[in-house]
C-alpha cells in the first residue's frame, strides 16, 4: 500500500467528483494531445509516400494538406453535433449502437479500443524518434525508452484526471508556442531566401500510377485526423455545462490542427525537405530555419514531449470507452470499476500492457505501424456519422435536415477516405486490423452471451426455496496429523453438523500409525476414514471419497472443511505445502460441495 500511494497518491472520495472535471484549458491538453501532436509526423508520412514517384510528385505536398485540413472541418463540425446530442459521451459506439443497432455498435467500439492502442504506440514511437534524431547515440535504445515513456504515463493516468490535466497541459502548450513560433520564422525567413524548387533536386523515375501515389500519400496524412473524436468519448469529464464545454474545445482544437498542418506542410515544401530515415522532417525544418541552437533543441524537446504525451488521449477514451461497453455486458465487468482515484484503472493497465506488447513486436518503428493506423478510427467516423443521420432523421427537432446534412457529408467523405485507407494500405498491414475488428466483435458477442446466460441463471424465478432445500448436511475433514489447526477445524466441523467425518490420506505406515493412536483420545469422537493412496497422491483419494458422499446423498450438501495455517511473512508460504489450496481450486467446480477454511495463525 505504501509504494501504491507513492505512485499514484491518496485515494478520492466518490462525493468529490465533480472537482476532478476538466477546464477547457485542460480538456484541450488532455483529449487533444493526439491530434494536434500528429502534425508532427503527418507531413513526414505526406512525403514518404509521394518520394516514391520521384521528387515532382512532392509538389502535389500543398493539395493533399490542404484536402486534409477540409477533412479536418468536416469531421469536427460533424462530432460538434453529436457531442451536443449525445452529452451523456460514448462516441461513435454509443451514437451506431442507438441507431444502427448491436452489431454497427460493436463495430465502431472494436475499431476505436483498437485504435486507441494503436494511438498509444505510433505516439511514443513517434517522440522518441524525434528524440533520436536529435541524438542519434540513443537509437539503439528506441524500444527501452518507449516502454520507459509507457510506464510513465500508466502511472500518472492513474493518479486521477486532473493530476493529469495538470502534467499535460504545459507540455502541450509549450508544443503549439513552439511550432507557431517555427511556422512564423519559416514565414520571415522565406522574405529573404527563395523557395527551393523540386526539379533542381535528384530525380527519381517510377512507373507507377501517378493517381495511386497520391492516394497513397492522401491515406497516410490522414493520421493526421486520429484522436479528433476524442473530446465526443470524454464529454462527461469536462466541468458542468459538459457538452458546451466539450464543444469549444473541440473547435479550438480543429482550428489550431489546421493552421499547424497547414503551417508545417507549407514551409517544408517551400524550403525542399525531403523525408529521411534518420532525421524527421519537422526537425530539418527546425535545423534549416534555427540551425542546431537553443531554439532547434526546445522544438525537438517539445515535439518529443507531446507526442509521448499524445498517447494520453487514448489513456483518458479508451478506458471510458471500455467501461461503457463493460455496462453493456460487452466486456469485461471489471473495466466498469474505477478505482482510488476515480479513473478506471484497470482499463489503462490494459492499455499500458497491450500497447507495449505492440512496441516491443514492432521494435518501436513509427512506419510500421503507421499502416496499422487511421483504419479503425475512420471506421468509427463513418459509422458515427451515419448513425446522426438517422437519429436526426427519427428526431425531427428544429433544424433537423440541416444538422442530417452535415452528419451526411461527413459520413459520405469519411467513407470515401476509409475505402481508400484500407486498399492503399492493405498490404502495409491494414489487413491487420480488417481482420482484428471482426474478431474483438466476435469476443465480445460471446461475453455478452455468457453474461446473459449468468443472469438468467442467476434470477430468482428458478431459485429453490424452503428450510429443508437440502436433505442432508456431510462435513468433511481432511487432515495431514493431529495439531491444533486440525482440532479447530473439527470444532468448526461439529458447529455445522452432526455428521462430521474426517479422511486421512495413507502414505506413510508409521505416520499413519500415530495418527491413529492419538485420534481418539483427541478427537471429540469424530470418525476418521484412513484413505488408501497407492500411488502417493493426497487429493485425488480426498477426491473421490467426496464423490461417493455426493452418490449416497444426491440431495444432499457437502462442506469441506480445511485445516490451514497461517504464517506471519509471505515468503514462509513456500516452505510448505499448498494442499488446501489445490484442493480448493478443485472443488470450485464440483457441485453440490462447498469449501471453506479455518485458519491458524502462527505468531512467527
Amino acid at each position: 500500500m505504501s509504494i501504491k500511494s507513492f505512485l499514484i497518491g491518496s485515494p478520492i472520495e466518490t462525493i468529490k467528483e465533480k472537482h476532478e472535471r476538466l477546464s477547457k484549458t485542460m480538456g484541450l491538453a488532455v483529449f487533444a494531445s493526439d491530434p494536434l501532436s500528429s502534425v508532427a509526423y503527418g507531413t513526414e508520412e505526406i512525403l514518404f509516400a509521394l518520394v516514391v514517384g520521384g521528387t515532382a510528385f512532392l509538389n502535389y505536398l500543398i493539395p493533399i494538406a490542404v484536402g486534409i485540413v477540409i477533412l479536418v472541418g468536416i469531421v469536427a463540425t460533424s462530432y460538434y453535433q453529436t457531442i451536443h446530442a449525445y452529452s451523456s459521451g460514448g462516441g461513435a459506439y454509443i451514437v451506431a449502437k442507438d441507431n444502427l443497432g448491436t452489431y454497427p455498435g460493436l463495430v465502431a467500439g472494436a475499431a476505436l479500443l483498437i485504435d486507441y492502442v494503436l494511438t498509444v504506440t505510433v505516439s511514443v514511437s513517434a517522440g522518441i524518434a524525434a528524440v533520436t534524431s536529435a541524438f542519434p547515440t540513443l537509437m539503439a535504445h528506441t524500444v527501452f525508452l518507449c516502454l520507459l515513456s509507457i510506464l510513465f504515463i500508466t502511472i500518472v493516468n492513474l493518479r486521477g484526471v486532473r493530476e493529469t490535466g495538470k502534467v499535460f497541459t504545459l507540455p502541450v502548450y509549450i508544443f503549439i508556442g513552439s511550432l507557431l513560433l517555427l511556422i512564423g520564422a519559416s514565414l520571415m525567413k522565406s522574405f529573404s531566401l527563395p523557395q527551393v524548387q523540386y526539379s533542381e533536386l535528384k530525380e527519381t523515375t517510377s512507373n507507377i500510377f501517378p493517381v495511386f501515389i497520391i492516394l497513397k500519400a492522401f491515406a497516410s496524412g490522414c493520421a493526421t485526423l486520429t484522436g479528433i473524436e476524442a473530446v465526443s468519448n470524454g464529454v462527461k469529464a469536462f466541468k458542468a455545462p459538459e457538452a458546451k464545454n466539450a464543444g469549444v474545445t473541440l473547435v479550438w482544437m480543429a482550428f489550431m490542427l489546421a493552421v499547424l498542418t497547414i503551417g508545417i506542410a507549407y514551409f517544408s515544401h517551400y524550403y525542399g525537405i525531403l523525408p529521411n530515415q534518420n532525421e524527421t522532417v519537422l526537425s530539418q525544418l527546425a535545423r534549416t530555419i534555427f540551425s542546431k541552437g537553443p531554439i532547434y533543441y526546445t522544438i525537438q524537446f517539445a515535439t518529443a514531449l507531446i507526442l509521448i504525451l499524445a498517447a494520453n488521449t487514448s489513456y483518458s477514451d479508451f478506458p471510458r470507452l471500455s467501461s461503457i461497453m463493460a455496462n453493456d455486458r460487452y466486456l469485461p465487468r471489471q473495466l466498469s470499476n474505477r478505482g482510488d482515484k476515480l479513473v478506471f484503472s484497470n482499463g489503462i493497465l490494459i492499455l499500458g500492457i497491450l500497447a507495449a506488447l505492440l512496441l516491443v513486436l514492432f521494435r518501436g518503428e513509427t512506419h510500421l505501424l503507421i499502416p496499422l493506423y487511421a483504419v479503425g478510427v475512420f471506421t468509427a467516423f463513418t459509422l458515427s456519422q451515419i448513425g446522426m443521420v438517422k437519429h436526426w432523421y427519427k428526431d425531427r427537432g428544429k433544424g433537423w435536415l440541416k444538422s442530417a446534412v452535415i452528419n451526411g457529408v461527413g459520413g459520405l467523405v469519411t467513407g470515401v477516405v476509409l475505402v481508400i485507407i484500407a486498399v492503399e494500405k492493405f498490404t502495409h498491414g491494414a489487413w491487420i486490423i480488417l481482420i482484428a475488428i471482426p474478431m474483438l466483435v466476435y469476443l465480445t458477442r460471446k461475453m455478452h452471451q455468457h453474461y446473459l446466460a449468468v443472469a438468467e441463471q442467476l434470477s430468482l424465478t428458478s431459485c429453490i426455496t424452503g428450510e429443508n432445500a437440502y436433505s442432508h448436511h456431510s462435513v468433511i475433514v481432511p487432515v495431514s496429523g493431529v495439531q491444533q489447526a486440525v482440532i479447530g477445524a473439527i470444532k468448526y466441523g461439529k458447529a455445522l453438523s452432526d455428521d462430521v467425518t474426517a479422511v486421512y490420506v495413507y502414505i506413510d505406515p508409521a505416520e499413519t500409525q500415530k495418527v491413529k493412536e492419538k485420534w481418539d483420545t483427541l478427537c471429540m469422537g469424530v470418525k476418521l476414514e484412513i484413505l488408501h493412496s497407492p500411488y502417493r497422491s493426497v487429493t485425488e483419494p480426498i477426491i473421490d471419497y467426496i464423490e461417493s458422499i455426493r452418490e449416497q446423498y444426491k440431495d444432499g450438501i457437502i462442506t469441506v472443511v480445511l485445516p490451514e495455517f497461517v504464517p506471519t511473512k509471505w515468503w514462509h508460504h513456500l516452505l510448505h505445502n499448498q494442499t488446501a489450496l489445490f484442493l480448493k481450486g478443485i472443488l470450485l467446480f464440483k457441485k453440490g460441495v462447498v469449501s471453506t477454511s479455518v485458519p491458524f495463525h502462527l505468531r512467527k
